[in-house]
């Protein structure tokens, strides 16, 4: 999964026809942008199905390089898949462990 960032953004932005440009500013500008009024769907339902390397998964679980590999180590979280010498890992999979980590920490 590649990572986005604000210059790759606005170059993106920038390809857009002046038509989208303007509409992505009527979006910005809703009332309800502030408010909690999007789902989780609607927000990350395109990444449910996505793959993280794992400096990405370890950035989603909010944990180190090294935590993570060791996760990976002890079977805690299993690869899906394999590009090159890179592991892969299940969205879902983090999401479920992620669920796990918050359990445990707020015990």
């Amino acid at each position: 999964m590649a990572q986005v960032n604000a210059e790759s953004l606005f170059k993106s932005f920038k390809k857009l026809p002046a038509q989208e440009r303007a509409r992505f500013f009527f979006l910005l500008a809703e009332p309800g942008i502030d408010a909690d009024s999007y789902s989780y769907e609607q927000v990350f339902g395109h990444l449910a199905d996505a793959r993280f390397t794992a400096a990405e998964a370890a950035e989603y679980l909010e944990v180190s390089l090294p935590t993570f590999r060791r996760y990976v180590r002890q079977q805690s979280i299993r690869a899906v898949g394999q590009v090159g010498r890179s592991q892969l890992f299940s969205t879902r999979e983090l999401k479920a462990f992620k669920r796990s980590l918050q359990q445990i920490r707020n015990r």
